[in-house]
């Protein structure tokens, strides 16, 4: 069987994983594109084993990266969700702790020079528009991955990765709060449908009969909530005005709790079918800001902070904080920007391969 090679850089984002790749290497078309995506993961086999996906959704991710062509923007950052068990891609969303290997994979690709104590990486996330900054450890030039920040959900310690967001909110509809209130009622549930970094369906945790601090094995086998959630999320999907498409991630949802352990608040983020074992990103940003939307379904499960805050929001493994710069009166709410800490690691490099059936690529075949 020929094979087409593709040039990769595999990498631990954050809490998740992935293959980060040039967009001049893969095919424009966003339908073989996907084809070419879920043959390299192994899709359609809960351990893909066929691919190099991990069996998971957190480790079937995609940064497809190309050098900008807008004047201050230095790095196009494209993702993509691949299914585990379905041949499907999803490029609607975008991944914030995949996007914690952007910046390092930038600059081991040469899109980026690096300088000699740290690397600022300016990124746009072309899936939803946001603006990112990543200030990278390069001394000497050269990306550091030692250190010695830590993040819940992954072990041991590496180099801090600083990440700005900027550009956030409405992303995807075009406002905060889409549906024009700031909680609602789908299905006898109170929610509140909010997009900031990612769309949102925000539910209490009581109101399914939950304490919030179940484990995510726990939610996972409770197909009693997920009866229950789907058509809510499907439901709050068209009130945002994102459309009815069976296949697509957005919007995500999330349950949140009081917290237990010191934080803000709790939380569950769902990926939608699965919990995620600790927390997305964006998912924390939008959650983030829910807290401070008066009258949203997380609004008084902590006290209101002035601007700017260190929200910490518990998640199964731990927890993960995000710093908000916003101004807010008795009627808005205005998110600046949220900033977070993550790691990367660089796994591999090399060659990816698929058959050549699926695509005979740009000449690179074996």
């Amino acid at each position: 069987m020929k094979q087409t090679a593709i040039p990769f850089h595999f990498f631990r984002g954050g809490t998740s994983r992935g293959a980060y790749m040039r967009k001049s290497d893969l095919p424009e078309a966003h339908t073989l594109l996907a084809k070419v995506l879920t043959s390299a993961f192994g899709s359609g086999h809960p351990l893909n084993i066929d691919g190099i996906g991990g069996g998971a959704s957190v480790t079937t991710k995609a940064a497809i990266l190309s050098p900008s062509s807008e004047p201050d923007i230095d790095v196009d950052y494209f993702f993509a969700q691949v299914s585990v068990d379905e041949c499907l891609v999803d490029f609607n969303p975008t991944c914030g702790n995949i996007l914690a290997g952007v910046g390092p994979a930038a600059i081991e690709m040469g899109i980026v020079r690096a300088c000699a104590d740290e690397t600022r990486v300016r990124i746009r996330a072309v899936n939803t528009g946001a603006r990112v900054e990543a200030i990278v450890q390069t001394p000497g030039g050269i990306v550091r991955y030692d250190g010695d920040a830590a993040i819940d959900g992954v072990p041991g310690t590496a180099a801090p990765i600083v990440l700005h967001f900027m550009d956030i909110v409405g992303d995807v509809t075009g406002a905060m709060l889409p549906t024009g209130k700031a909680r609602e009622t789908i299905n006898g549930i109170e929610v509140t449908c909010i997009d900031v970094a990612m769309p949102l369906c925000v539910a209490r945790a009581e109101d399914f009969g939950l304490t919030g601090a179940e484990t995510t094995e726990a939610l996972d086998c409770n197909h009693t909530f997920f009866e229950r959630m789907e058509p809510i999320r499907r439901e709050a999907e068209r009130r945002m005005g994102i459309g009815d498409v069976p296949t697509s991630v957005i919007p995500k949802f999330a349950l949140v709790s009081s917290a237990r352990h010191g934080g803000g608040f709790s939380a569950r983020y769902f990926t939608p079918f699965h919990c995620h074992p600790s927390m997305a990103v964006t998912g924390a940003q939008c959650l983030a800001a829910c807290a401070l939307v008066p009258d949203s379904v997380a609004h008084g499960l902590m006290p209101l902070p002035s601007s700017p805050a260190d929200i910490k929001i518990e998640h199964p493994m731990g927890t993960i904080n995000v710093h908000v710069d916003f101004s807010r009166n008795a009627e808005t709410l205005d998110i600046r920007s949220a900033g977070l800490g993550r790691t990367a690691r660089l796994l591999a490099r090399g060659e990816l391969f698929i058959p050549a059936s699926v695509w005979p690529g740009h000449g690179q075949v074996n």
